[in-house]
């Protein structure tokens, strides 16, 4: 047999197996879709301000909203009514209110804390989660307690373990810890567990890098840093072997769920960060991709809902359990 036969019969036995034919139509395709997206997929973040009748349009993310907390309870109600059954809390504290130590974070009856109580009491089965930094609080826009132009570490886990308390006495379900210092996790943990609040839970950003992608989020909270830039407790997008290190010391800390963040810009860590724990792995579709997307889409360069559907399915197959994102009732109304 000639070598032109022998090429011209494997080509042939190849052709047996035609991979189009799965791709022949939409219920083959749907059939065989290896992942689907559905509500239980999202956590919806939310942006909550002081107030009475507010529900106003944050500049950088057309079509989202900060909410006062009686316009809060109706949001929460509809996402609920569209299968969205977790939310992730934010708050835009006053400037009268912020400092160094982020006092108003701890005061018992402040707007972290109504705002619990308000979802809980719209929608109790609602599963609640609040972030867990200093920035909001801080009159110099920093994740920690600052000293002499550093950001100190022990000092601030201090504060951000009697703030994850504060927020489980309110009936929060989950702290979600994203200023990344040292210990912190640990520090929660311990004093979640010596005031009997077992059950809280708490999902750390364990892999959260210095990106340039949250600028929108931070003119939501008016939490710019007010000096140099937050590359000494964040990560650095260089790195990937870091993100592993620090996920697994979380969990041997105590986190029950783990992130990563920013989302479509660090696929590749999604995918390690799930290949590497026993946790469940959370992802965050930050602020700069939502706005991207949506001024990409007002210019008529992209399709908005085919490249929005595109990018949750992203997160989905890199491997995220979990997918924090903007995007989320858009999502959900748009599968129906």
């Amino acid at each position: 047999m000639s070598i032109f036969t022998s090429i011209n019969l494997l080509l042939r036995m190849q052709l047996l197996r035609r991979n189009r034919r799965l791709r022949t139509n939409e219920a083959i395709r749907s059939l065989i879709r290896e992942h689907t997206i559905t509500p239980n997929d999202f956590l919806v973040p939310i942006f909550i301000v002081e107030g009475k009748g507010i529900k106003v349009e944050i500049p950088s993310m057309p079509r989202y909203y900060r909410y006062s907390l009686d316009v809060l309870k109706k949001e929460v109600k509809e996402l609920w009514s569209l299968g969205l059954k977790s939310v992730l809390l934010f708050v835009k504290v006053p400037d009268e209110l912020k400092d160094n130590k982020g006092t108003e974070a701890l005061n018992a009856d402040g707007l972290m804390q109504r705002a619990i109580k308000t979802v809980k009491d719209a929608t109790p089965d609602m599963l609640v989660m609040t972030d867990v930094a200093l920035d909001p609080y801080s009159s110099y826009g920093h994740d920690g307690i600052v000293d002499d132009g550093y950001i100190v570490n022990d000092q601030t886990c201090e504060v951000l373990a009697q703030m994850s308390l504060s927020h489980a006495q309110a009936g929060v379900d989950f702290v979600a810890p994203s200023d990344m210092m040292d210990g912190r996790i640990l520090a929660i943990r311990e004093l979640l567990e010596k005031e009997n609040f077992k059950n809280t839970g708490i999902m750390s950003y364990s892999a959260k890098y210095a990106s340039a992608f949250y600028g929108p989020f931070r003119d939501a909270l008016d939490s710019a840093p007010g000096f140099g830039d937050k590359k000494t407790y964040q990560m650095d997008f260089a790195n990937r072997d870091e993100a592993i290190k620090e996920t697994i010391m979380d969990v041997e800390e105590g986190a029950d769920i783990v992130m990563v963040k920013p989302g479509i810009a660090y696929l590749d860590l999604v995918r390690d960060v799930r290949d590497s724990v026993d946790v469940p792995v959370a992802v965050y579709q930050v602020s700069g991709e939502y706005a991207m997307l949506k001024a990409a889409a007002e210019k008529g360069w992209l399709d908005h809902d085919s490249v929005m559907l595109e990018q949750i399915m992203a997160f989905k197959r890199a491997g995220a359990h979990i997918i924090a994102s903007y995007f989320a009732k858009d999502v959900v109304k748009l599968l129906g």
